[in-house]
């Protein structure tokens, strides 16, 4: 893979981290979206579609419960599939070298998400003087530059010296770091679940949070069908509301 190319896929990765738009962001960085963009960078999209549409079987089901991601999809697609298309390697290989690629990237988020708290306190600052500027510069400049040093450079480095590289950064880390990362790991789902009960947490809505997590937990429900359920249940909940006097959504 030549560096420019390296430097292309870097890019890719970044843009839906920006977050500019949420339901676009959240559908391109898919891997069988980005797998697309990945062929056109790389001279062969039937194989990197293939690369894409395998590892999009494994991020289907993912669920980012209180904003915290169990995996970054799109960290994974873009390492995996252009060392998979550069080394002729199997789906399923592919797939081996994506799973944990997309762990790392959890952390990389948590590091974001630590170093964007900077911009916050330099909004609160800015709101005390009436700053407007400054405010909005926090919000839509500033975190979106962090994300340039953040994850451009991680691509870059892994698609210009290939899976060698990958591999002996990921033997490379300490195994009390990686318990680590596995204990916080293990944390994520019930921080995400607590921070979704404290934003739904009207005392009249958690029964029906409670209804779907088990429905889904204990009665196999697919993810699509429990969204299909969620809507109907939304809806009669509004025409019941609605039929006391007020709608209390």
């Amino acid at each position: 893979m030549t560096a420019v190319q390296a430097l292309l896929i870097g890019i890719l990765y970044w843009i839906p981290w920006t977050r500019f738009g949420y339901t676009f962001q959240h559908i391109f960085r898919q891997p069988l979206s980005l797998s697309l963009f990945i062929g056109l960078i790389m001279g062969d999209v039937p194989n990197a579609i293939i690369y894409g549409a395998s590892l999009n079987l494994i991020y289907m089901g993912l669920i980012a419960a209180g904003a915290n991601i169990p995996a970054d999809e799109a960290l994974a697609a873009c390492i995996a599939i252009p060392i998979a298309l550069t080394t002729n390697m199997s789906p399923e290989m592919a797939v081996a070298l994506a799973v944990p690629v997309g762990v790392l990237g959890v952390f990389l988020d948590q590091v974001r998400r630590t170093l964007n708290s900077i911009w916050v306190q330099m909004a609160d600052k800015y709101a005390e003087t009436a700053n407007i500027g400054g405010i909005l510069r926090c919000a839509w400049l500033y975190p979106p530059l962090l994300q340039v040093v953040l994850r451009i450079p991680i691509v870059f480095l892994a698609g210009l010296y290939g899976s060698e590289a990958v591999g002996a950064f990921m033997n490379a880390i300490p195994k009390w770091l990686v318990h680590a990362f596995e204990v916080t790991g293990g944390m994520l789902p019930a921080l995400g679940f607590a921070i979704t009960i404290m934003v739904i947490g009207k005392r009249n809505l958690l029964p029906y949070f409670v209804i779907g997590f088990f429905l889904v937990k204990y009665a196999g429900i697919p993810t699509m069908a429990a969204a299909i359920f969620g809507v109907c249940m939304a809806l009669l909940h509004i025409q019941l509301a609605s039929q006391k006097g007020g709608v209390d959504a």
